[in-house]
Formats: C-alpha cells, structure tokens, sequence
C-alpha cells in the first residue's frame, strides 16, 4: 500500500495548519488507495540545520533528531505539504525540516494545500522549485484556501464546497505519481 504523509508546515503558536491537516486527513481516510498520516514537524523538534554534512552527499547523519526524522520521511512515498505563506514564501521550520534530508525526499511524490489570505500561492511556488532541487515530483493540481473565503472568521477552516473536488483531484494525482515513482528508486539506509 502506498503511503502519504500530510505535513504540516508550521510550527507557529496559534497556527491554522493543524487544522487544515486535519480536514485533508479526513477527506483522504475516505479513500481505499493510499494510507494518509499526519506528520507535524513541530513535533520533531528540529534545531536549525546543525549536521556537519551535506545530506545531498551523504546519509551519514550524527544528530538523533536528524536519524529520527529521516527515518519518519523515508517510510512514506509521497507528501502533502499543508503550509501557510510568510512573506510571499513557506515557513522558515518547513525550509529547515526539507533541507536537513535529501536522499529520503527522492523520487517521491508531493502535493500542495496552501492557506492564507491569498490561498499560499506564492509559497507553494517556491516549495515546488524546491521540491525539483530535492527529486520531487509535484503534481499540477493544488489546493488554495483563502482566509477570507475558506475560514470562519478568518479562524475556523470551513472550505468552500468546491476545494473538496480540488483535494481529491490533486489526491488522485499524488497517488498516481507516488505508485508510479516506486520502482525508480531504493529504500534510503537510515542510521
């Protein structure tokens, strides 16, 4: 079976992106295709990028918060980055969380659920030149909900009827590419 993760972006007080986590949490536990998991990074504690090597060249990790969330990421095929918008771009924690591994990120699907007052575009867009730079495959299809059309007073996540079908669109991409990008490559020795 394939598995997803569903990340939240943001370690913030006071975020919204549990919250929308767990709506898409909940519309993808309906489906029968994939396994759905939240993996919140606030709860991996990750101090900024403190190995001594490059990911890009080695998997020689020393810290026991690195080992730990390398092994997180590599048991998963793809990912949905849930993720709000900080100055025109993604959170400074997501940046930190996807630059500590490179190996585990390979050849693995993503997917996108931005929020904020103009649905996360333009940090979506930088997740996706990212997302190149780590071997992602993104899928076209991305969710954007805005706070003023998709939040109950700006607080509550409460989608319009028609971001459901965008999820499920874009979910249906993931899966898809994830299944498809198995074979390219080889499980990622953590430790």
């Amino acid at each position: 079976m394939t598995d997803i993760a569903i990340i939240i972006g943001s370690t913030r007080p006071g975020r919204r992106g549990a919250e929308v986590a767990r709506w898409v949490h909940e519309i993808a536990s309906q489906r029968e295709d994939a396994n759905y998991t939240v993996v919140d990074i606030a709860d991996y504690d990750l101090p900024m990028l403190d190995e001594p090597h490059a990911a890009a060249k080695t998997a020689d990790y020393r810290q026991p918060h690195t080992q730990t969330w390398s092994a997180t990421i590599n048991s998963f095929d793809g990912f949905v980055f849930v993720t709000p918008e900080y100055n025109h771009s993604l959170t400074g924690a997501l940046k930190n969380a996807l630059d500590f591994l490179y190996q585990e990120w390979n050849n693995k699907a993503a997917g996108f659920v931005g929020y904020g007052p103009g649905g996360a575009i333009r940090a979506v867009e930088h997740l996706r030149l990212i997302g190149a730079e780590l071997k992602l495959a993104d899928v076209r299809t991305q969710v954007a909900l805005s706070m003023f059309t998709d939040f109950e007073d700006a607080v509550r996540v409460k989608p319009a009827a028609h971001q459901e079908g965008i999820l499920t669109t874009m979910l249906d991409e993931l899966v898809t590419w994830a299944d498809a990008l198995k074979a390219t490559r080889n499980p990622v020795a953590v430790g």
